[in-house]
């Protein structure tokens, strides 16, 4: 290499390296900037965040609601940081805005069904028709709600058999919550033959009412013939209690009316059915 090309290559280098130089010096602050942005920006993103959550706490909104409003928050704030920090770089925030905007578009298309879910769940939330450990009917499924996502509710039946509806369902279907009141109203139905003693049946049943204590004396239980069948005289006995002793009344009910009338020479009768010969 001659002494001309030396200078040529000398030449360019110094021109290279002034260039990076100049670069550095204009683009090292702003890259320092968006670091700077980048570490506090998230940092405030979480405690705004937590704030947000304490407060809502305090006012002592349901916990699904809490953590949802915690993660929408915080994944907002840090999309703002880092739109902030590009920004400061140099780059265009508006085309940015803009691309960001298309590519929500684009992505709400394409999860029409899952926005859907999340929208109905911010209602199941907000409304709450129910809560975690309600015994509740839903779309013909009966049981007991275990848990309640953003996008979806689960059900455990009685069966031990897990049923997860999608949010979007549950808002546009009928929803039976037997767990919402203090108070339940247990209905039953008892028949007895004809020539029952009418006034001795009522008697029985009332003493079975009167002989457990989680039937409740307000409201009245209720003891009265309902229907004349085709093999029986129908009582319908309507009795009261807390909602958690449901069960146990009811089975109680049962149980014992049907060892009283046994007791007390109370004839169930079985269904009868006539047949002629031609």
């Amino acid at each position: 290499m001659d002494t001309g090309q030396m200078d040529q290559v000398k030449t360019t280098t110094e021109k290279f390296m002034d260039t990076a130089i100049s670069w550095l010096k204009d683009f090292l602050p702003n890259l320092i900037g968006a670091i700077i942005i980048l570490i506090v920006g998230m940092w405030l993103s979480g405690l705004i965040a937590n704030i947000v959550s304490k407060a809502m706490k305090r006012a002592k909104i349901g916990t699904e609601v809490v953590t949802f409003v915690h993660s929408f928050v915080k994944i907002a704030l840090k999309v703002l940081v880092i739109v902030a920090a590009v920004g400061t770089l140099g780059f265009n925030i508006a085309s940015l805005i803009t691309a960001l905007g298309a590519a929500t578009v684009a992505i709400g298309l394409a999860l029409q069904d899952t926005l859907k879910n999340v929208a109905s769940g911010i209602t199941v939330l907000v409304n709450k028709p129910f809560k975690v450990g309600d015994y509740v009917q839903i779309s013909g499924f009966e049981g007991t709600v275990t848990r309640i996502d953003i996008a979806s509710t689960h059900l455990l039946t009685l069966d031990n058999k897990e049923v997860i509806f999608p949010n979007s369902n549950i808002t546009v279907n009928n929803i039976t919550n037997f767990s919402s009141q203090e108070k339940r109203r247990v209905d039953l139905v008892f028949g007895v033959a004809y020539d029952s003693d009418l006034k001795k049946v009522k008697n029985v049943i009332g003493d079975v009412i009167s002989g457990n204590e989680k039937i409740l004396k307000d409201p009245e239980p209720f003891v009265a013939v309902s229907e004349l069948a085709d093999s029986s005289v129908d009582f319908t006995v309507r009795v009261w209690c807390k909602t958690k002793d449901y069960w146990d009344v009811f089975f109680y009910m049962k149980e014992t009316v049907f060892k009283s009338f046994g007791e007390n020479g109370i004839v169930i009768p079985f269904k009868q059915i006539d047949v002629h010969n031609s």
